[in-house]
């Protein structure tokens, strides 16, 4: 398992398992996957249990993300929604050049995580997140939501994992104070798989 780098005395949080895979051939075709119904190692679901912690009343208080921008790393991408497919994953992102933001948490400025995903990858070449793990603590995220507001946060910590390592039962912990989580995939490139032996992962507090 990786280790945060996180800013001075800011405690970070793990919102997301993702994977990424690929075909066995030369060029890689990420996916990316997120968190399912079944039991983690430990035993306990992995369904979102964030969820019960969102008020009707207070959750569509904020517009819907409609934009990201990183500047460090030249992200200017829209941001299409992202639900569950019949297996109970994270849908991925339609798009190489085009990020995602998972439906199933809070939205960006909400109390609680907001998650972002976006491939490493694609069968042409770079993709949306592929320079993602060169962020650093200190860097500005923006996100522009539906009704021309907008959200900044400053990264505060990167995380890469081993996706056999991942700690899901931290998946969808509530937090209190909004936070964004970003995700890809990361380290060497497994052919026989066809799938990234890690994740990567940077969180992001308001600015």
């Amino acid at each position: 398992m990786g280790a945060w780098e996180p800013v001075a005395g800011v405690a970070l949080a793990l919102v997301l398992t993702a994977g990424c895979g690929g075909t066995a051939g030369a060029q890689h075709e990420p996916r990316t996957a997120g968190p399912t119904t079944s039991t983690s190692p430990a035993g306990r679901s992995t369904d979102d249990p964030a969820a019960g912690f969102r008020s009707p009343r207070t959750h569509p208080s904020i517009a819907l993300p409609t934009r990201l921008r990183i500047s460090a790393i030249g992200v200017d991408t829209p941001l299409t929604r992202l639900g569950r497919d019949r297996h109970g994953a994270v849908e991925p992102p339609s798009h190489w050049q085009e990020a995602g933001w998972y439906t199933g948490s809070a939205r960006p400025g909400q109390a609680g995580p907001a998650v972002i995903l976006g491939h490493v990858d694609s069968t042409s070449g770079p993709a949306v997140f592929y320079r993602l793990a060169e962020l650093r603590p200190g860097d500005l995220v923006e996100v522009t939501r539906a009704d021309g507001t907008r959200a900044m946060f400053r990264v505060s910590g990167r995380l890469q994992v081993a996706k056999s390592q991942f700690p899901t039962d931290l998946v969808y912990g509530p937090t209190l104070e909004p936070s964004l989580h970003l995700v890809t995939c990361g380290g060497s490139f497994d052919r026989r798989s066809g799938h990234y032996r890690d994740n990567v992962i940077v969180s992001a507090v308001p600015a």
